[in-house]
C-alpha cells in the first residue's frame, strides 16, 4: 500500500476526484493530473494530448484523445471543466517522463472554460487529501 506523505499538493490549484489539476486564472483553466496519480501510475512513458479546438466536458473522459500511459496502466483524462481545449503542452507530449519529475510544473493542456459554476464541483486541497487517503485504506 502506498501512502500520502511526501507528496505535494499546492494550495492554489482545484483537484478532481480523478485525480487531474487545475490553475484557474481568468476563464482559462490550465490542466495536468497530481502527483497522486503520478506516484499511483509510476513511470509514465506516454501522453496521448486533446485534440485543439475540441470541447471538453466535466467529469468526464478527453474525446477524441487524451490519455496517460505508464509503464503499469493506461488511464484515460478526465477533463475538471467544461470548456473548449485550446493549447496543448507538447514538451510533454515529447517527454512525458516530465509529469513524473514535476507534475505541477508540466501541465498536459489548457481550456477556456464554457461554465465557471462548475468549478464549485472541484475540490479545494484538503477534501482533496482527504479522498486521496480515503483511497489509501
Amino acid at each position: 500500500m502506498s501512502d500520502i506523505t511526501g507528496l505535494e499538493f499546492p494550495e492554489d490549484l482545484k483537484y478532481t476526484k480523478t485525480h487531474e489539476w487545475a490553475k484557474i486564472e481568468g476563464d482559462i483553466a490550465t490542466v495536468g493530473i497530481t502527483q497522486y496519480a503520478t506516484h499511483q501510475l509510476t513511470d509514465i512513458v506516454y501522453v496521448e494530448a486533446p485534440v485543439i479546438g475540441e470541447n471538453a466536458v466535466q467529469s468526464k473522459e478527453l474525446e477524441p484523445e487524451g490519455a496517460v500511459e505508464s509503464v503499469k496502466a493506461s488511464t484515460p483524462i478526465y477533463s475538471p471543466l467544461s470548456g473548449e481545449i485550446l493549447e496543448v503542452n507538447e514538451e510533454v507530449v515529447d517527454a512525458p517522463e516530465m509529469l513524473n519529475d514535476d507534475p505541477y510544473a508540466n501541465w498536459i493542456y489548457k481550456l477556456k472554460i464554457g461554465d465557471a459554476s462548475e468549478i464549485d464541483n472541484l475540490f479545494d486541497l484538503d477534501p482533496y487529501k482527504k479522498h486521496c487517503e480515503a483511497e489509501e485504506h
